[in-house]
């Protein structure tokens, strides 16, 4: 990591380019927040946006997932890719989370991460957005790329990056960062001709330098 990186600097430049420090993801409920997540794996978020107004609708509740019928769940997420394992997460996810946490999504990354299809990443992304727990800090691609960019990590380990930037940001502006990593990330510094000239961050990243 670069020592001279001034975080906080960074985090106030990053938050007057993108106000709005959102989850690009569509929906209402925490259920279905986390089974877009699973969706998104190796997927777009706007390809899964387009899919799950029609999912949530014929599937609109928990109860209604965990009855499903695995091929009929495929259909509706076939666009987004490994369909097959992805509607099999999901309604066993649905399953669980009615069996053993009274259909309550949880609050904390232990019983999480027991459910089919969740890692760090999502448990993460849940904690921040649905619980708003402090120093949650969801490590996606594109943060994986702008940290190592700038200086802030030298890896592309998503556990360890989530173990620096624990350190080095403040709990309660973790989860809007990674965020904003990602709207960066799209807008200014994609992984192929990155837009130097437009980077509100451009002096701390090592690539530029």
């Amino acid at each position: 990591m670069n020592n001279n990186i001034n975080v906080n600097e960074i985090i106030a430049r990053l938050e007057r380019e993108y106000p709005a420090a959102l989850c690009s993801l569509e929906y209402d409920k925490p259920h279905e927040l986390l089974f877009s997540v699973r969706l998104a794996a190796q997927c777009t978020d706007e390809r899964v946006n387009k899919i799950t107004p029609a999912l949530f609708a014929r599937f609109p509740t928990l109860e209604a997932f965990a009855e499903a019928e695995q091929t009929e769940v495929e259909e509706y997420v076939r666009s987004c890719g490994f369909f097959r394992s992805k509607a099999h997460d999901i309604i066993a996810a649905a399953r669980m989370l009615l069996a053993d946490f009274g259909g309550v999504v949880p609050d904390n990354m232990g019983d999480l991460l027991k459910l089919p299809g969740v890692g760090r990443k999502t448990a993460n992304l849940v904690l921040g957005d649905v619980y708003k727990k402090p120093g949650s800090v969801v490590v996606d691609t594109h943060c994986i790329r702008l940290t190592n960019r700038i200086g802030l990590a030298n890896t592309k380990v998503p556990e360890k990056i989530e173990v620096i930037l624990r350190a080095v940001l403040p709990p309660d502006k973790s989860n809007d960062f990674c965020h904003r990593m990602v709207l960066h990330g799209r807008a200014v510094c994609p992984a192929r001709a990155p837009k130097c000239a437009e980077c509100c961050i451009s002096e701390y990243c090592e690539k530029h330098l």
